[in-house]
């Protein structure tokens, strides 16, 4: 099997409202870009909650990012 992409775009039919990218590297989590609210795939070590807390927002800009980057490429 290949590599997976480290970001993955998802929807959902239950949630209709919301868009998702998937993060499939460490940390591994799911945003959701309508409200940042983030469900995490990882069960952190006190070591990795700390440096996950510090770089949250660098994810949620990295994942906003490869949003944008694919919805302008259907555009």
């Amino acid at each position: 099997m290949e590599q997976l992409p480290e970001f993955l775009l998802a929807d959902s039919s239950e949630y209709p409202d919301s868009i998702f990218v998937v993060h499939t590297t460490f940390p591994r989590f799911v945003i959701n870009l309508q409200n940042d609210q983030i469900e995490w795939w990882e069960s952190f070590t006190a070591e990795d909650k700390e440096i996950a807390t510090q770089e949250v927002a660098q994810w949620i800009e990295q994942a906003s990012q490869f949003y944008d980057q694919q919805i302008s490429s259907y555009q």
